[in-house]
C-alpha cells in the first residue's frame, strides 16, 4: 500500500494546531522568515519562531527511505520506522507510548520512498522530554524481536485485508510495479507479502546501521521556540549521531513505456473492476510542475474534473475517477484510477481513454483554465495551515534542495500558466493513450476478453505474494 508521505504524516500529527506562519497576500502564500543552521554532524535544521501559542511542531527526514531497502526485502524501512516507536533508550514499547501520551504529545514515524520520516507535536514546556525521546528513537532504538514479529505480521495482515475487502488501496502498488518493471520505483514502499516474509530482524538492524545517520538528517521546527536555545538542545540530543555507514541510494531516470501492455490481476467473484492507467510523469523539481498541476486539476484532480464528470456525473459508471502525479527526485508515475461494475469494465475504460484523448486533441478551454488556476490558488493555503504542515513542507524543501520560491513563487507560477503553457505540458508529460501501462483488478473469467482488447495481456492472481507477475504468469 502507499506509504505515508512526509507532508501527510506531519499534517496529521498537527491537525489540531492553530494556524501557522505561512502568510497570504496579494501575491499568494509566502513562507514566514526562517533561520537555517547545520549541526556538528551535518544535520540541516530550519527554525520558525512562532510564540503566539505554547506549541511546537517538528518534522524530521532521514534521506534514503524505502529506496534503500535491499532487493527482495522491500518493507524494511517501513518496519524500522514502526520499531522506532516500539521502545527506545531505557523505555520499552509500553513505557515509551505512556511517556508520550502522558504529556499530550504526538510522535509518529513512517517511511516514504526517499526518506524515513518522523513528526512530533507537543507543548513547548515539554521540549526537553520530546527531544530526548526523538534522540532515543533515532540513536538508541531497542529494535525488539517480539515487536518486530508483531509489526511484520500486522503489515502482512493489512495487505491481506486490503486484497480481501478494498483492492483500491493496492491498485497503485500493482500499477507502479507494472509500469516501472526493474526500475527502483517499481518496488513497494511498505513491501509485499513475499518481501515482508523474507525480512528478518537482522535485516532491519543492518538497514539501521547502513542507512541511518546524522549526516542524512533534515529537521524543521515551527512554534514557541528560542532558536539559539533550541539549537543547543538539538546539538545535545542529535548532534553526536554518527554518519550512516552505507551509501545513499541513487536512482536512474526511468524510461517511459511505449505501446500498451495490460496486467489483469484475478480476483475471483469480484463484482467490480478496479483499473489504473499510467506512464512515467514528472519529478518533484520539474520546472513545469505548476503547469502540470493546473492541467491535472482539470483532467482528474477535483470533483468537477473531466474524468469524474464523464465517469461519475454523466455516465454513472463509477463513484469516482481521478488522475495524479507521484513526484520523486526522478519522474514518478502519472496515473488515472477508477473502478466500475464488472459488466461495465469496457465502457468505463473506453471513457477514461477517450477523455485522455480529448485532453490531447482539444486542450483546455480558457474558462476551464482560469477555473483550475483559481481552484489551486484557493486550495494551496490549506496545505500550510498548521505548524505541522509548515514544518513538513520545510523538510520537503530540504529533501529536494528547493528554495523558498517553491512556495513564495507559487501564485506567480500559477498566473503564468496560459494556453500555450497548458498545451506544452499536455504534450510533454500527459501520456498518449497509445502509450500506457494498464492494470485491472477483477474477476478474470468475466473481464479477460475485455482486458485483451487494450493491449498484450499478462495475468496474475490477487493472492500471489507479490505485486508483480512471476515468470510463469500467463
Amino acid at each position: 500500500m502507499k506509504a505515508a508521505r512526509m507532508l501527510a504524516l506531519v499534517a496529521l500529527l498537527s491537525a489540531g494546531a492553530p494556524p501557522a506562519m505561512a502568510q497570504t497576500s496579494a501575491r499568494g502564500v509566502t513562507l514566514p522568515p526562517f533561520e537555517r543552521v547545520t549541526l556538528s554532524n551535518g544535520a540541516q535544521v530550519l527554525f520558525v519562531d512562532k510564540r503566539d501559542t505554547p506549541l511546537v511542531s517538528l518534522a524530521i527526514g532521514v534521506r534514503g527511505g524505502a529506496l534503500a531497502d535491499a532487493p527482495g526485502k522491500e518493507g524494511t524501512a517501513a518496519l524500522l520506522a514502526e520499531l522506532l516507536q516500539k521502545g527506545a533508550g531505557s523505555r520499552d514499547a509500553a513505557t515509551f507510548a505512556a511517556t508520550v501520551e502522558g504529556v499530550g504529545a504526538q510522535l509518529k514515524a513512517g517511511a516514504s520512498r526517499e526518506a524515513l520520516v518522523l513528526g512530533a507535536s507537543f507543548l513547548s514546556k515539554d521540549t526537553d522530554l520530546v527531544l530526548g525521546l526523538l534522540g532515543d528513537m533515532l540513536m538508541r532504538p531497542q529494535l525488539d524481536s517480539a515487536e518486530f514479529d508483531k509489526a511484520r505480521e500486522l503489515a502482512v495482515q493489512s495487505i491481506a485485508a486490503a486484497k480481501d475487502s478494498d483492492p483500491s488501496a493496492l491498485i497503485g502498488d500493482y500499477g507502479v510495479a507494472w509500469l516501472f518493471g526493474e526500475h527502483a520505483y517499481a518496488r513497494p514502499d511498505g513491501g509485499d507479502p513475499a518481501s515482508l516474509e523474507a525480512i528478518r530482524l537482522d535485516d532491519v538492524k543492518r538497514y539501521y546501521t547502513e542507512q541511518m545517520g546524522g549526516d542524512r538528517l533534515l529537521i524543521a521546527v515551527v512554534g514557541d521556540i528560542d532558536k539559539a536555545v533550541l539549537q543547543r538542545k538539538l546539538e545535545t540530543a542529535l548532534g553526536s549521531w554518527r554518519k550512516a555507514a552505507g551509501t545513499l541510494p541513487s536512482v536512474a531516470t526511468p524510461i517511459p513505456t511505449h505501446g500498451r501492455r495490460v496486467l489483469l490481476v484475478d480476483k475471483p467473484g469480484a463484482t467490480q473492476t478496479y483499473f489504473w492507467l499510467g506512464n512515467v510523469g514528472a519529478s518533484r523539481t520539474d520546472p513545469a510542475r505548476t503547469a502540470q498541476s493546473v492541467v491535472n486539476t482539470l483532467l482528474g484532480g477535483r470533483f468537477t474534473s473531466m474524468l469524474n464528470t464523464e465517469l461519475r456525473i454523466k455516465s454513472g459508471l463509477s463513484y469516482g475517477a481521478s488522475s495524479s502525479f507521484t513526484r520523486f527526485a526522478q519522474p514518478g508515475a502519472f496515473s488515472i484510477e477508477s473502478y466500475t461494475e464488472t459488466g461495465k469494465t469496457g465502457a468505463a475504460l473506453d471513457i477514461a481513454l477517450a477523455t485522455l484523448d480529448r485532453l490531447h486533441s482539444d486542450g483546455v478551454e480558457a474558462a476551464a483554465l482560469a477555473s483550475g488556476k483559481s481552484y489551486l490558488l484557493g486550495q494551496f493555503p490549506t496545505t500550510l495551515e498548521t505548524n505541522g504542515q509548515l514544518a513538513a513542507r520545510l523538510t520537503d524543501l530540504l529533501l529536494y534542495n528547493l528554495g523558498p520560491d517553491d512556495v513564495d513563487g507559487y501564485a506567480t507560477r500559477i498566473a503564468a500558466v496560459d494556453a500555450a503553457a497548458a498545451k506544452a505540458t499536455i504534450a510533454a508529460v500527459f501520456p498518449q493513450t497509445a502509450n500506457l501501462a494498464i492494470v485491472l483488478i477483477g474477476d478474470a473469467t468475466q473481464i479477460r476478453d475485455v482486458a485483451a482488447k487494450y493491449g498484450p495481456l499478462t495475468e496474475m492472481k490477487l493472492v500471489d505474494p507479490s505485486f508483480r507477475p512471476g515468470p510463469k504468469a500467463r
